[in-house]
């Protein structure tokens, strides 16, 4: 089944339940830093979720039903990163350029970057050995 589009506060509710596990609409309400959403904008949220198959209820504890994830947390970021490098042509380049002239990307950011890929290439080679 394909990953479903999620909107931010379907990603920001996703968050709240890849770190907790399962929680109430309460609780994730409460992950959220102040001014909070409604609980009823979660609720609605949660539920929309819930029919996109991206989250289902595992249990009631009297009146509040618990939720858990059903989407990965990796494989929603690869989705989402997917498709904003979909507004660069599919290239990675414009969109650091993009993050660096944003002040989103340092040059540490980079270097790190570079031991990464190095790391991964290395990984590539042995494997294929």
């Amino acid at each position: 089944m394909a990953a479903p589009k999620l909107s931010k506060l379907e990603l920001q509710i996703l968050e709240a339940l890849w770190t907790h596990g399962k929680a109430s609409i309460r609780e994730i309400q409460e992950a959220f830093p102040k001014p909070r959403p409604a609980y009823t904008t979660i609720q609605t949220t949660v539920y929309r979720l819930e029919g996109k198959k991206a989250v289902r209820r595992v249990r009631k504890i009297s009146n509040a039903h618990i939720f858990e994830p059903m989407v990965a947390r990796d494989v929603t970021r690869h989705r989402l990163l997917d498709e904003i490098l979909s507004f660069f042509g599919g290239r990675a380049q414009p969109m650091m350029a993009q993050l660096a002239e944003a002040g989103k990307l340092t040059l540490d950011d980079v270097r790190d970057l570079e031991k990464t890929i190095k790391k991964l290439e290395a990984e590539r080679t042995r494997k294929l050995k």
